[in-house]
């Protein structure tokens, strides 16, 4: 739709955006991304294709632009997100400014109902005190 009626898409987006809703580019880098289209449109966070995260430590190519998103985007106030990927993968992304993740490594899809205990297990740990050794 953005593609087919610029002008109309664009103010869709802005009234959207005005209401507190944060948009999303997803798959950036494939099919219809452009940087004239996140330059012109609202986007409050931008979702790195799965190619290119899938060719990490494979492609010197993949690689270089992963490494090179973070400064135009975070410059433009927006988060970064990668699908997918193993420990590997996940390290590079975190060293070059990767905000968040998401996809199979993370945690498979769930029905909604477990959702109030995957919530209740992740703050458990992270408000339980860390094990200290014994002194002697």
């Amino acid at each position: 739709m953005l593609i087919e009626d610029f002008d109309r898409g664009l103010a869709l987006l802005r009234r959207l955006k005005a209401l507190g809703v944060r948009i999303s580019m997803d798959d950036f880098g494939s099919g219809y991304s452009s940087l004239s289209y996140l330059q012109a449109f609202p986007f409050d966070k931008i979702k790195i294709d799965r190619a290119f995260v899938m060719n990490l430590g494979r492609n010197p190519q993949s690689a270089a632009i992963v490494s090179g998103c973070d400064r135009p985007w975070h410059g433009l106030e927006m988060s970064i997100v990668a699908r997918r990927g193993n420990q590997e993968q996940l390290g590079f992304l975190s060293d070059q400014g990767c905000d968040a993740v998401q996809g199979y490594f993370i945690g498979r899809p769930a029905p909604i109902g477990q959702y109030g205990v995957l919530v209740d297990v992740a703050a458990a740990k992270r408000s339980s005190p860390r094990a200290r050794p014994a002194s002697t």
